[in-house]
């Protein structure tokens, strides 16, 4: 990456990506790049349709699609900012004068309905990306294909905005540990089948009363027979401590046509067993990282020292 990665920071209690460029040229030329429909077709991810004043309605559409989505321009000051509605989320442009060109300072605002925090990760990178192709266009120059593939991209922004890190909180049972992991728009039955998959074998059939499959496990967690299966959005199983049932994990992969798709893993543990909340969160921000790469065809070894790093930051966190 040859610039500043995104930052995520939070405004009025809304997730908010910032990302900025430096361009080697006039405000006036930027302007027109960021806001003429037919110059934001070359960077821009979907073709955009609106007369430029306040309050005109806005159009996009993505290639290969018929439908399209909504939106209403609410700042329009030339040629400084550029500020519109895109479904429920607000992007925001502002062009700032400099020696040698102009800083552009890109803003947006990540609505819960279309995906909130947890898909900060795939907005950072898809707008690296887009942001790419402003800058070859500004130059005169074919887009170049990014460094990286874009969901090691998406990967490093998870680890960056901490979005794979799990919550923990009070619960009548003890204490609960939460994650909550964006997969971006991957259909339920393909998680479904990666977490159901066995290697160099037959899926293993998931079953009450019966073991969950492997992927659905890790390591550090001893598993216990499963209490509840609905393909392809819903696993939950005992879990053991000292050979007896300790309290409960649940896998829940949720899909929305708007948010995406994202895995929702608790687990509950009782207050006796509190000292290891630190290595269960540890271990399974570790699972969720290596699950994430290999659903997106990059498949790791488990690292041992990534959960121990982690289960030293869990339990500093904890007190």
């Amino acid at each position: 990456m040859d610039h500043d990665p995104a930052n995520l920071d939070t405004t009025g209690g809304q997730p908010v990506l910032r990302l900025e460029r430096r361009f080697a040229h006039s405000p006036d030329t930027v302007w027109k790049a960021i806001t003429e429909p037919a110059e934001l077709a070359h960077w821009f991810p979907a073709r955009v349709d609106t007369a430029l004043e306040v309050g005109a309605a806005m159009r996009f559409t993505f290639e290969g699609e018929d439908e399209s989505t909504e939106g209403e321009i609410l700042e329009f000051d030339p040629p400084k900012v550029f500020m519109f509605r895109w479904n429920d989320d607000v992007l925001r442009m502002e062009i700032l004068p400099e020696d040698t060109g102009c800083r552009l300072v890109f803003s947006h605002t990540l609505s819960e309905a279309y995906g909130g925090r947890p898909a900060a990760g795939r907005n950072a990178a898809g707008w690296d990306t887009c942001l790419a192709g402003l800058m070859a266009r500004l130059d005169g120059r074919p887009a170049r294909q990014p460094a990286e593939p874009i969901f090691e991209l998406m990967g490093s922004y998870i680890q960056r905005f901490g979005l794979a890190e799990g919550k923990f909180r009070d619960h009548p049972d003890g204490h609960l540990l939460r994650f909550e992991l964006d997969l971006v728009w991957r259909p339920a039955e393909e998680v479904w089948a990666a977490l159901t998959e066995a290697d160099g074998a037959e899926p293993v059939l998931a079953a009450v009363g019966s073991a969950p499959p492997p992927r659905f496990t890790n390591g550090y967690v001893a598993a216990g027979p499963a209490t509840q299966v609905s393909p392809p959005n819903l696993l939950e199983y005992d879990w053991q401590h000292d050979g007896t049932p300790a309290g409960r994990v649940r896998w829940e992969v949720v899909a929305d046509p708007k948010a995406g798709t994202r895995v929702v893993l608790t687990q509950t543990v009782p207050a006796p067993l509190a000292g290891l909340r630190a290595t269960a969160l540890a271990a399974w921000q570790t699972h969720l990282e290596l699950f994430f790469a290999a659903l997106f065809g990059s498949p790791r070894r488990w690292p041992a020292e990534r959960t121990e790093a982690l289960t030293e930051l869990y339990a500093s966190r904890l007190g």
